[in-house]
């Protein structure tokens, strides 16, 4: 399986998991000229957007480590892109990341790091 398939299962695996724990998926794959964020749900009257992190071996660390100071920033900048299009500027809004392991017996395991990061005035 290519990364960008692995990608796409995991992604898929996670909006099925954050649906079954009570969140409304309301983008998939948003993309701008500034990046991508590829979840973002609605829990309660919160926003989420999730940065979803699927490998298949620890190699180089962990799936969630790969979510680094330069990748959330783009998260960020392209949340606002989303929040100013959609005028939910005053909207309550977190960041999270999920990250998916797949093992070599095609088992795979979810985490999911709920305020993974923050925006820093």
């Amino acid at each position: 399986m290519n990364t960008k398939l692995l990608g796409n299962r995991g992604e898929n695996i996670a909006a099925e998991y954050l649906t079954a724990h009570g969140y409304q998926i309301c983008e998939r794959q948003f993309r701008t000229p500034l990046g991508e964020i590829d979840l973002i749900a609605r829990q309660n009257d919160c926003l989420v957007f999730i940065e979803v992190k699927t490998r298949r071996s620890l190699r180089y660390g962990t799936p969630a480590a790969a979510v680094n100071a330069l990748k959330q920033q783009k998260i960020i900048r392209t949340a606002y892109w989303y929040l100013r299009q959609q005028q939910l500027e005053e909207t309550l809004c977190r960041f999270d990341v999920i990250e998916i392991y797949f093992s070599q017996e095609g088992k795979w395991t979810i985490q999911q790091f709920e305020n993974a990061f923050e925006v820093h005035a």
